[in-house]
């Protein structure tokens, strides 16, 4: 087996764990001879080096080297994969994101709404240097991204570098395919599924069963009048507890598809509002949360480098980006949900929309599945939140008020141009070291 030498982008994010933990779980697929930890925040990114050097040293059966640097040359010369989580601003611009627009009567969230698209355009500025350079020092690696807002970045990386090697990968069809296994018994391995749409803006049409031989998503839907328990891996998460209880109530309301769970968000967004805190948000809980959690670790680390009795379970987050690497590197020609141009693979979407279907990866790269017509209620919801998208991508690139106030105006969770205007110009003032000049 070639060894590869793979580069973490944003490598003091507290999921590189969970990365390397994948990682670690499929030496026999993808056998690493070097690591590489970047980020432009050094300081954070020291104290995850500690921890990922422990997990390493406790758990890989081989010897490895690495490299933990804000350098993107000797991060990215010669690498095979660059898996990309960079969070321009951090968390506390995610809580600017999430807290400004509850303060107007909308929603409050990471990657979708107002907050989305505030993210979307610090995102771009700090996502299209980062593929210029890997491109430069290593025009031959694969991007695997799992930045968000992954439809807004998709749509920048495809007017920049439309011959990029970059594939861009969420997580969240995966979460809630085996939150379904987890509360009905069925096995993962056993769904072939069709689902369609934007990153975090889609449906599952069927959910085909190997092992019975016919499409089992009535039998899920049926199930679903309570909405789902969350499974192990959000125990204890009453954010996402609250999430997939919604779930039930989207599925009564628009029987037949199972939504993701992010389209409470355009759906329901009054319902959401009603739920929110506006002084203490998901931001909130992350840094209180798994972020306190996670560089405690690293300090235990740092201070017990022969890693003895350093407990780590980090979850599989990191265990779909590895699958799509080990599928690209063995030609494996596995099948995934992937963000990708639309080139008629929803016969009736516009055709340069950036859409998530079921794809094959091989060695060559992605093949996207060519799906049926999909129906008006959700190539109308699709159509709008594509729009829109784009119109913020345009501002992005001509340096556009009116094109970011358009997104936001058009943005379906916004009521209107009065309240889109108002957030607008409060997240032109909180982010100018990251948007680009608006005029």
């Amino acid at each position: 087996m070639n060894e590869v030498t793979i580069a973490i982008a944003g490598g003091g994010s507290t999921y590189t764990p969970g990365i390397v933990g994948a990682l670690i779980e499929n030496v026999d697929r993808l056998k690493m001879k070097e690591l590489r930890l970047y980020d432009c925040d050094f300081e954070r990114q020291e104290k995850m080096g500690h921890l990922i050097r422990a997990i390493l040293k406790q758990k890989y059966p081989h010897p490895i080297e690495v490299i933990v640097t804000d350098d993107p040359e000797k991060a990215f010369t010669g690498v095979d994969f660059v898996f990309s989580q960079i969070r321009v601003g951090g968390l506390k611009m995610r809580e600017k994101d999430e807290k400004i627009p509850l303060k107007y009567g909308c929603v409050g969230q990471e990657t979708c709404g107002p907050g989305g698209f505030a993210y979307g355009l610090r995102s771009i500025r700090g996502f299209l240097p980062l593929v210029e350079q890997i491109i430069r020092f290593a025009p031959e690696a694969w991007i695997l991204n799992y930045s968000n807002p992954e439809s807004i970045i998709a749509e920048a990386v495809r007017r920049a570098y439309p011959t990029a090697k970059i594939i861009n990968v969420c997580d969240m069809t995966i979460s809630i395919e085996e939150t379904i296994c987890a509360n009905f018994g069925y096995q993962h391995e056993d769904f072939i599924p069709e689902y369609y749409g934007l990153n975090h803006f889609g449906w599952y049409r069927s959910i085909y069963s190997k092992r019975e031989k016919r499409d089992i998503l009535p039998d899920i839907l049926d199930k679903m009048g309570a909405g789902l328990e969350v499974a192990d891996f959000n125990a204890g998460d009453a954010s996402w507890a609250a999430t997939y209880k919604m779930l039930g109530r989207i599925v009564t309301d628009f029987p037949g598809y199972l939504p993701n769970t992010y389209l409470e968000y355009y759906l329901y967004p009054d319902l959401v509002v009603a739920e929110a805190d506006p002084t203490h948000t998901r931001a909130n809980e992350v840094m209180e949360g798994r972020e306190t959690k996670v560089y405690a670790l690293a300090e235990q680390a740092k201070a017990n480098q022969d890693s003895a009795g350093l407990e780590i379970n980090f979850g599989s987050h990191g265990q779909y980006i590895v699958d799509i690497a080990t599928s690209l590197l063995n030609d494996e020609n596995r099948r995934f949900m992937l963000i990708t141009p639309n080139r008629g693979a929803i016969p009736n979407v516009r055709q340069d929309a950036v859409v998530e279907v079921p794809s094959y990866v091989s060695a060559k790269g992605i093949e996207p599945v060519c799906l049926d017509a999909i129906p008006d209620f959700h190539k109308g919801l699709i159509e709008a939140q594509c729009a829109a998208e784009k119109l913020l991508v345009d501002a992005y690139f001509e340096g556009s008020y009116l094109k970011a106030l358009q997104a936001y105006t058009l943005n379906q969770s916004v009521p209107s141009a009065n309240v889109a205007k108002k957030m607008l110009d409060d997240f032109i003032e909180v982010n100018r070291e990251y948007w680009p000049e608006l005029t």
